[in-house]
């Protein structure tokens, strides 16, 4: 053996976060010797900072329809292999106390530490798990693989890229991913900014006067709708229903919001009956906080009481109201970005094994690839599933 270079693999692993700490530790139990690789000081430091330091772990309701894909069949076959409730089971082994949230989502009670060790707890003896790896150059020879990272060589006849998307660099994210897949001639497809914040211009600037004000509202693009929480911010909207829609929006098109997503277009006309002498704004005022109420009442510009307004006015303020359309003129980028749409294309991968169909030996999961899950744990479940899905079909 040469001067730095480490014992043969039987899998090098590049990236310690989700998918990475999840294809390792099965690898390892499998009795795989693996190498995992992360580049930065310690592994799982997405999962820290996740759900506020609590990590939504996962979602009850996780299945293929809550993700984004080229694909959108792809991600059917690990997920059904893997499913949230294997992944509770595994976190209430190790004595985890965890809560349900609203829609699903599963968080820890106490910390997000508890899930990275966990995962590390997982590895047996046969995982090293080595940290400030800062991987260089990476070849085939001989039918293996050959990684340099920080001055040492490893080989292994199984490589699997687990090193995620571009999304929150400040964390360390990069797109070495793609870069790698490309390497061995896979497609890659174009990666952009997912559950982001989204940036308003022109007349909509008007609306940052209400900079953390919140609201449920129903935000649509296109014929998807995410009826949750939106917030407005200084640079434009944010929020759970924001973050939702900015997955499925696209430069240059519109964002249709509802501020009162249970009422229909004629309700102002029904109170109109009811309380002639109330306005739009005292209206607004009873369902929504009321700077929004004072904003959206004043841009529709009826003053007067509705006993005094015509019934086609109050219609069509009713209408304005249920599809107030907004032009983006971009997201906050990958900077704010809570993942990555795009990646590496799904044609490129058996969707039973995640290897890649022309470079046998070669895997890619979680956020690398072109699959992007909803906000609210459907990511780490697509991560979890797909590196367990590497994991069991690794040649030994």
């Amino acid at each position: 053996m040469t001067p730095g270079e480490h014992p043969s693999y039987d899998a090098i692993i590049l990236g310690a976060g989700a998918a990475g700490l999840m294809c390792a530790a099965r690898a390892g139990q499998r009795g795989l010797r693996v190498a995992l690789l992360e580049r930065a000081e310690k592994p799982g430091k997405k999962i820290l900072i996740s759900g506020g330091g609590r990590c939504n772990f996962t979602n009850r309701e996780a299945g293929p329809d809550n993700y984004l894909s080229a694909n959108p069949h792809f991600a059917r076959s690990a997920l059904a292999r893997y499913t949230p409730a294997d992944f509770v089971a595994l976190v209430e082994k190790h004595g985890i106390a965890w809560h349900e949230k609203t829609l699903g989502q599963l968080f820890c009670d106490g910390s997000a530490k508890q899930i990275v060790q966990m995962l590390i707890d997982e590895c047996p003896d046969s995982v090293d798990v080595i940290c400030d790896a800062d991987v260089g150059a990476v070849a085939q020879e001989d039918e293996a693989f050959v990684v340099s990272a920080s001055g040492r060589t490893y080989r292994a006849p199984n490589l699997v890229i687990a090193t995620g998307g571009p999304s929150i660099p400040k964390m360390g994210a990069s797109g070495f991913a793609y870069d790698l897949a490309r390497q061995f001639g896979l497609k890659v497809v174009e990666p952009r900014p997912a559950l982001v914040p989204l940036t308003l211009g022109g007349e909509d600037v008007l609306f940052r006067e209400l900079s953390g004000v919140s609201a449920p509202v129903s935000a649509s693009a296109g014929k998807t709708r995410f009826e949750e929480a939106a917030l407005f911010t200084h640079k434009g909207l944010s929020g759970p229903a924001i973050l939702q829609i900015s997955s499925y929006w696209r430069g240059g098109e519109e964002v249709g919001i509802a501020f009162l997503p249970q009422a229909d277009e004629d309700w102002l006309i029904e109170m109109k009956r009811d309380r002639p002498r109330a306005t739009i704004r005292s209206a607004l005022r009873d369902h929504l906080p009321d700077r929004l109420a004072e904003a959206l009442a004043a841009r529709l510009g009826i003053e007067r009481e509705l006993g005094n307004v015509p019934d086609r006015d109050l219609r069509a303020a009713g209408q304005k109201l249920a599809d107030w359309r907004f032009r983006p003129t971009g997201t906050e980028g990958f900077a704010k970005a809570e993942v990555t749409i795009g990646g590496i294309s799904t044609a490129e991968l058996s969707s039973k094994t995640m290897e890649a169909k022309k470079v046998p030996g070669l895997f890619a999961i979680g956020e690398a690839v072109d699959v992007t899950g909803w906000l609210g744990g459907y990511n780490f479940q697509w991560a979890w599933a797909s590196g367990v899905a590497a994991a069991e079909s690794l040649s030994c």
